[in-house]
């Protein structure tokens, strides 16, 4: 069977969502290479 083709106003928001979904993943990730290069500056702080 076909996959139930979309109209445009339903592309355009499942598009929207995906980006949105994106985005907070992005921010996830950024987040966490923050605290990590935070972790590696304290690190070579102690040490120094």
């Amino acid at each position: 069977m076909r996959p139930k083709t979309l109209n445009f106003e339903q592309l355009v928001k499942q598009n929207k969502q995906e980006l949105l979904d994106d985005k907070k993943s992005i921010s996830q990730i950024e987040t966490r290479l923050e605290m990590k290069q935070m972790k590696l500056v304290q690190n070579k702080r102690k040490k120094a």
